[in-house]
């Protein structure tokens, strides 16, 4: 690794455990006052389970951590960092199945991504932030307005295009999603863009008539291409916590979601929440946000995660 990717690393590190750090705090204090009081006895494990569980790590991975915690309890003198370091290899295990990075097929042209989430998750913001990463590997990119609902989406969605140099296709608001859909497919494959990023309207979950609309987007792409879409992108907020369960049990159901990206990290205690969606679902996590900047949207790294979440420095 050279020095520039090195401290690419290091910065992207240093953001993510910034980011992470009202989740570790919370995690990290419960463990240090435990075990500052007494040892490792079946009480302090069963304190350190709670702490876990309010962290939205799942009662699963709470439990997987209590078990390898009890394992040890007989050992004199375990450290708060010893105990960390047990946190953050179980939450590692958890995660490494589902940490795949977002495979562009550039045999598939255009490759089509939906983005989609409940209202105020980031997906816009996020479709700009994969916008300048697929331009800055070389790939030509579209942006699709689909959140017709909203001028201010649509807006906001240009500005993205006219910030990235990607090409920008919208109607006025209010236009059918669907109708949109279907002509920025088409007009991709007639421009063989490498890659159309197509934004949606967003939609709380359990309104079962905008769960339908868009359903019906999909139906009218696959109308230009039946292999479409190629990814369905869940965009989901860390703030919201156990919510988000139900979130990704309905999206995927809808439309058959095919990988997470968790942003707002940096705004919450509840972090842990993406273990337990990992633990439950089996979903892949492409990209983690910690923040409003370009640069603040990584791909997913188990190990750095569990690292963050645990407080090790």
């Amino acid at each position: 690794m050279n020095d520039d990717a090195k401290e690419t690393k290091r910065s992207w590190w240093q953001r993510l455990t910034g980011g992470l750090k009202r989740t570790s705090s919370a995690l990290g204090s419960a463990i240090t006052d435990l075990v500052a009081k007494r040892k490792l006895d079946a009480e302090t494990i069963a304190e350190i389970k709670d702490a876990l569980i309010r962290a939205d790590l799942g009662v699963g991975t709470a439990d997987r951590i209590a078990a390898a915690l009890g394992a040890r309890r007989h050992e004199a003198g375990i450290s708060a960092d010893e105990i960390k370091g047990v946190v953050a290899a179980e939450i590692e295990k958890a995660l490494v199945p589902v940490a795949h990075p977002l495979a562009i097929d550039p045999a598939i042209k255009p490759f089509v991504i939906l983005v989609a989430g409940v209202n105020g998750s980031g997906k816009t913001t996020t479709i700009g932030k994969l916008a300048a990463k697929f331009k800055a590997d070389g790939r030509s990119v579209m942006l699709a307005a689909g959140d017709t609902f909203r001028a201010a989406a649509i807006e906001q969605l240009k500005i993205w295009s006219e910030r990235t140099g990607a090409t920008f296709i919208a109607r006025s608001a209010g236009a059918d999603a669907a109708g949109l859909v279907f002509d920025a497919v088409r007009a991709a494959k007639e421009q063989s863009v490498d890659v159309l990023l197509i934004d949606t309207a967003g939609r709380l979950q359990n309104r079962t008539e905008l769960m339908e609309e868009l359903e019906k987007v999909v139906r009218v792409m696959k109308k230009v291409d039946p292999s479409a879409p190629h990814a369905v992108l869940l965009v989901l907020d860390a703030t919201v916590g156990q919510n988000a369960l139900s979130q990704v049990e309905l999206f995927r159901k809808a439309v058959g979601v095919t990988g997470l990206v968790m942003t707002k990290l940096d705004g919450t205690a509840r972090g842990g929440i993406l273990v337990a969606l990992a633990t439950k679902f089996g979903v892949p996590v492409h990209f983690i946000g910690i923040g409003e900047g370009i640069d603040d949207l990584s791909p997913f790294s188990a190990r750095d995660f569990a690292r963050a979440v645990a407080g090790i420095d």
